[in-house]
């Protein structure tokens, strides 16, 4: 960084205070970079956003009072311009295209911050987007599958929950066969060989955030 260049300003929002305070060791090693605020909510996030127009955020995706794509939408509904980093402990190609659709611009797994962040940030901060490999790979991978709908969506969170067709049926206030027509489209597509498995895959996809 030139003696006149301005330092990065960044914003960490996450709510593991232990991570927080190593993204702000790490940050506070680089000449070209400077934490200006951190928090440990959604909410929180959107409101000190507001206060310090940092240059870049860095957020995490599961936060305890909202979630991380309802706070990247809010703060780029107030600042259409802003650039975000989402931080995120799964690998999952929905969750990374909800990511970037809702305006972030690098989607960052937690257990290669030490190798990615700072490199991300720079690039952000230039107004570049940043993927790591293996998340493009993974969103590349499954580009061309049929996506689940909102409803297949809701009657897998009832099958993760444990819950009956039965149960889902009343809860949902459909048919038990609209569940069971449900649950053999949800199988197919996700290429499932039966209830729990089709939950694994979803987790691990980002389907569910549960």
């Amino acid at each position: 960084m030139t003696n006149d260049a301005k330092p990065i300003r960044l914003r960490v929002v996450d709510d593991h205070p232990v991570l927080r305070e190593g993204l702000a060791a790490l940050i506070g090693s680089q000449p070209d970079m400077t934490l200006v605020a951190q928090t440990g909510t959604g909410k929180g996030g959107v409101e000190l956003f507001k206060i310090h127009r940092p240059d870049v955020t860095i957020m995490d995706l599961r936060l305890p009072d909202m979630n991380g794509i309802a706070a990247i939408a809010a703060i780029r509904e107030h600042s259409p311009n802003a650039r975000i980093i989402v931080l995120t402990t799964y690998l999952g190609d929905v969750q990374a295209e909800r990511a970037l659709k809702a305006g972030a611009y690098a989607f960052l797994l937690k257990a290669t911050l030490t190798t990615d962040l700072l490199n991300s940030i720079r690039a952000v901060s230039q107004g570049k987007k940043w993927l790591p490999d293996d998340v493009a790979s993974e969103m590349a991978e499954y580009s061309a599958d049929d996506p689940l709908t909102p409803r297949e969506i809701q009657v897998l969170e009832q099958v993760a929950s444990g819950k009956s067709n039965k149960i889902i049926a009343d809860y949902l206030e459909i048919s038990e066969d609209t569940v069971k027509t449900h649950i053999r489209s949800i199988l197919d597509k996700l290429g499932a060989s039966d209830r729990t498995h089709a939950v694994t895959i979803a987790l691990r996809r980002g389907f569910l955030d549960i």
